[in-house]
Order: structure tokens, then C-alpha cells, then sequence
């Protein structure tokens, strides 16, 4: 079986970060994302019930041939830790590795944030891999779930009051630590990453968990052997889980700079 395409799954619209990251870096590639967005915010959920979802995607991704697949979800990631084994059929990321790479790369006086969904910070999965690379950094996480419901509702704007809001109240829990970097933990959250910057200001270095994912997996196809012929143009189709299709659409448009409408597809994922 000829297995061409990328496969990235999402509980929405925050894996297209990984998404528009990945069409910059290999535009020769197919991709096939879904978004869960009958069973969003997954951050609220519980692990044996996020594991379920995980697989159901996975399974409905693998029968699109791709020949790879990305858990572009911080929550998903994080319950994922030290649980994906050799029995996976494919090439497989989460996006703690990238992100928590990137982190340690980048702060200089070894004081990182994590702003994920509720999930995410209790499991410490960000803290956890950062703690390995460099077991001199301190890490300090704050859940900020009402984030993902802004950014699915179309509240991304620089200037959204509403936001601004929220995120300063988020935001101020980092008052006291003195961070100089901030990974933003769920790949909703770089839709609002303008935001973000202006409250903890320029001093402060963020690290998009989807960038750093998808150049991640760009180098590790690369070193696999499992890039396309690079003078073809690659396809993205997308897919979702609830039958409403029009707000991931129009949203999706607008981030992807692209018209996605009309070509977003409903999956009845309980299939799978």
C-alpha cells in the first residue's frame, strides 16, 4: 500500500497551527487532518476517555493511508506520555518534544512557563520532559481552559477585549516566577499568541508548540526517507466530527489564509 499523506489530529481547530507550519515547510506533502469538534474541549475530559478519542482518530487517520501521524492536541500529548509503544504502525509525534526542546533551547535563566488546558498542566507532561533535557530549569504551569472555547468561537483578534481579559487574568499567575520564556502548551493557543505577547511582553520569549512540531517531524521524515517528490504540489483534506461545519470553516479559513470552505468533510468518528 502506497502511504503518501501526513495525518495530524486535533480536538478542533488548534492543530491547524501544525497544519500551516507544515504547508510552509513541505508544500510537496498531503496532509489529512481531523478535528474532534463534536467532543471538544478535550482538556476537560478524563484519561481513559481521552485515550478512546485518541485512538478512534488514529484509527480513522490510518485508513487514509498516511504514512505518519501528529498529535497535534497539548491534552492528547499529554496523557500519551511514555504510553506510545513499538505496536504503533507508523511514525508518531506528540507535541511535548518539540515544544520542551525549543524551551531549553531558548531560556536564558532557566525560569519556563507552560500554558495549556486543564489536562495538560495536571499531568505535567511539559515539565516532566523539560525535567530530563535540563534538570536545572524551573517550570511553573497554569491551566487556562477557557482559552480553547475563545479561540473556537472566532475570539482571536489582537484588539479582543473579551480575551484580553481572560489572558491577563491567566497571565498574571507568572507575576512572581519570573519567566523569560512561555510555551503555549495547546496549539489553540498561538491564534492568540498576539495577545499573549503583548501582556507578558517582549522580554518574554513563546514558543509555539505547532511551529516547533512541525519542524520537528519535517527533520525526522527527512532522516526516515519518507519525503514526496518535492516538485509536486501536495492536497490538504480535512475533516471533522461534528455535522456543523461552518465555524471551523470560516475560522479555518482565516487562519489557514486560504479558502477551506467547502472543502471540510464530516466523519462519523464513533465508526471508528
Amino acid at each position: 500500500m502506497d502511504r503518501r499523506g501526513i495525518g495530524v489530529f486535533d480536538s478542533g481547530l488548534g492543530g491547524l497551527t501544525v497544519v500551516k507550519e507544515l504547508r510552509k515547510i513541505m508544500p510537496y506533502e498531503d496532509i489529512v487532518y481531523f478535528g474532534d469538534t463534536a467532543r471538544l474541549p478535550y482538556g476537560t475530559r478524563g484519561r481513559d476517555v481521552l485515550f478512546s478519542y485518541i485512538k478512534q482518530s488514529i484509527r480513522f487517520l490510518y485508513e487514509k493511508d498516511v504514512k505518519a501521524i501528529i498529535v497535534a492536541c497539548g491534552t492528547a500529548s499529554s496523557v500519551l506520555v511514555g504510553h506510545v509503544g513499538p505496536e504503533m504502525p507508523l511514525p508518531f509525534w506528540t507535541v511535548i518534544p518539540a515544544a520542551s526542546q525549543a524551551a531549553v533551547e531558548a531560556t536564558v535563566n532557566c525560569r519556563v512557563g507552560v500554558i495549556g488546558t486543564s489536562a495538560t498542566i495536571k499531568s505535567d507532561a511539559f515539565g516532566r520532559e523539560i525535567g530530563k533535557l535540563a534538570p536545572m530549569i524551573r517550570v511553573k504551569g497554569v491551566a487556562c481552559p477557557l482559552f480553547v472555547n475563545l479561540v473556537e468561537n472566532g475570539y482571536v483578534g489582537r484588539d479582543n477585549e473579551v480575551t484580553r481579559m481572560v489572558a491577563r487574568d491567566y497571565l498574571s499567575a507568572f507575576e512572581d516566577f519570573g519567566i523569560d520564556t512561555l510555551i503555549l502548551g495547546c496549539t489553540h493557543f498561538p491564534l492568540i499568541a498576539d495577545i499573549v505577547g503583548d501582556i507578558m511582553g517582549e522580554k518574554v520569549t513563546l514558543i509555539d508548540s505547532g511551529r516547533e512540531t512541525a519542524k520537528f517531524v519535517a527533520a525526522e521524515l527527512r532522516e526516515k526517507g519518507l519525503l514526496n517528490d518535492q516538485q509536486r504540489h501536495g492536497n490538504v483534506s480535512y475533516y471533522v466530527s461534528d455535522k456543523n461545519m461552518g465555524e471551523f470553516s470560516m475560522i479555518g479559513s482565516i487562519f489557514m489564509e486560504e479558502h477551506i470552505q467547502g472543502f471540510v468533510r464530516h466523519v462519523d468518528i464513533n465508526q471508528y
